[in-house]
């Protein structure tokens, strides 16, 4: 029972098998049948949201009592019609002085009230269309709501981010995990690229990418005030990734200065030069939800790994600490005392042994520790 409080952490993988969820947010019409071979920026399915509504006080406007609206109104209900165009127009005195009102928007007329002297528009309906986000099979189809798209891909999952979906060709700007990339590093080679940044994410970088037309950049870290002047207001604890601010950001260690992982780091800059799907979005509350990179597998060797971490901790498993006073490190397990130690604040609880990636030996709480998915 007890390996099964160890959930599992960031997965940082060369290869796994996704099942992405594409759904509409109200009912509609899929596009594509199941099997269909589909790249990211496919659209899947489509619906329209039904516009917003308009109320025109036709009676106030006329000086009319409201039961006389329906007589007056040049548009019945159903008809189309256009900003500025005459709706209705009173008889006025002795056929002069004739009033009229115009709608104020393009739309439909949907009702007419004699009891309010109102007459509602109802704007046009907003088309809505979701892609496939990554390259993929359609593997099941949800009737009217959507389509799951699934594939074998390389995937990185951050700490945090913000920014919705987008995609782009993986871009290497930083030389080493831990550099703090300058900002004369980004030009115009950078546009609709996923820049791939060492250690922090300056707001100068941030500034360049927006300029230069980045589409998201991925680093180790970055300064929560970096994150305010960028956003323009603190981050509650709300789920992210609605921010519309033109450029995803994905941080894969947490906040403050912290050098990308070594492995995270590798594996990105072999995937340099592909097309990548990224998404910022992060909930860390019930249903975690991770910022994630995913770039899927061009060659059909080698099979998808299956979670390592649905057994628990076992040697040799890769961990990040998540805890002071080597928060954002990450080591390998080499020994899991069964016995129970007692910790700095006397309380026993079971251990582990992880050496760091520089060769360090430490123990810490079992509950310190997140698995990295390999």
């Amino acid at each position: 029972m007890m390996a099964h409080a160890y959930t599992p952490g960031l997965k940082v993988t060369s290869r796994t098998h996704i099942r992405k969820i594409r759904r509409l947010p109200l009912p509609g019409e899929t596009l594509v049948e199941k099997g269909a071979q589909v790249k990211g920026d496919d659209i899947v399915a489509r619906t329209a949201v039904p516009g917003n509504v308009q109320t025109v006080n036709v009676a106030g406007l006329l000086g009319i009592p409201p039961e006389d609206v329906p007589n007056l109104m040049i548009k019945k209900v159903g008809d189309p019609v256009k900003k500025d165009e005459v709706i209705a127009r009173s008889k006025g005195l002795f056929g002069l002085f004739k009033s009229e009102v115009r709608s104020p928007v393009d739309g439909t007329v949907e009702s007419i009230s004699p009891v309010t002297g109102q007459v509602i528009l109802r704007e046009p309906p907003q088309p809505v269309q979701i892609d496939a986000y990554i390259d993929g099979i359609v593997d099941e189809i949800i009737p009217r709501e959507g389509v799951v798209v699934a594939n074998d891909v390389s995937l990185i999952q951050g700490i945090f981010g913000v920014g919705g979906e987008t995609r782009g060709i993986l871009k290497r700007i930083a030389d080493a995990p831990d550099e703090i990339v300058p900002a004369e590093k980004i030009g115009p080679d950078c546009q609709n690229r996923i820049l791939i940044a060492g250690s922090l994410i300056t707001y100068e970088v941030i500034e360049k990418a927006l300029q230069f037309g980045a589409r998201a950049i991925v680093g180790g870290g970055i300064e929560d005030s970096t994150l305010r002047r960028f956003l323009g207001y603190d981050i509650g604890v709300a789920i992210t990734g609605s921010e519309k601010k033109g450029l995803t950001i994905i941080v894969t260690e947490g906040f403050g200065t912290m050098r990308m992982a070594k492995r995270t780091f590798e594996l990105l800059s072999t995937l340099e030069g592909k097309m990548a799907s990224v998404n910022g979005a992060t909930q860390i509350r019930a249903g975690v939800i991770r910022p994630e990179v995913i770039v899927p597998c061009t060659d059909s060797s080698g099979e998808a790994k299956p979670s390592q971490a649905e057994g628990g901790l076992a040697l040799g498993m890769l961990v990040r600490i998540i805890r002071q006073p080597h928060f954002g490190k990450i080591g390998k397990v080499i020994a899991l005392p069964v016995e129970l130690q007692t910790i700095e604040t006397e309380a026993k609880v079971r251990v582990l042994e992880v050496e760091l990636e520089n060769g360090e030996h430490i123990v810490l709480p079992r509950a310190n520790v997140e698995i990295i998915e390999e």
